[in-house]
């Protein structure tokens, strides 16, 4: 498993699922900025140094982004 996350460089990162296939795939996803990832998908998505520098947070960053809305109820 990853000990940093591909989008922020944190290093809390928490299993969220694993695949009804043995060793298939696990979604991983960080406790600072959520990013959520799949093992299975390319290095540019899973691994720090190929993630595309246009895409990385800085802590500031995530200070300073909006505020996430919440889902409105169903009707």
């Amino acid at each position: 498993m990853p000990t940093t996350c591909p989008r922020c460089a944190y290093d809390a990162i928490e299993l969220l699922h694993t695949s009804p296939v043995a060793g298939a795939w696990e979604v991983l996803q960080c406790q600072r900025c959520l990013y959520g990832w799949r093992t299975s998908e390319p290095a540019r998505r899973t691994e720090r140094a190929a993630y595309p520098e246009g895409f990385r947070m800085t802590p500031e960053d995530i200070a300073g982004a909006p505020e996430i809305p919440a889902i409105p109820a169903l009707r």
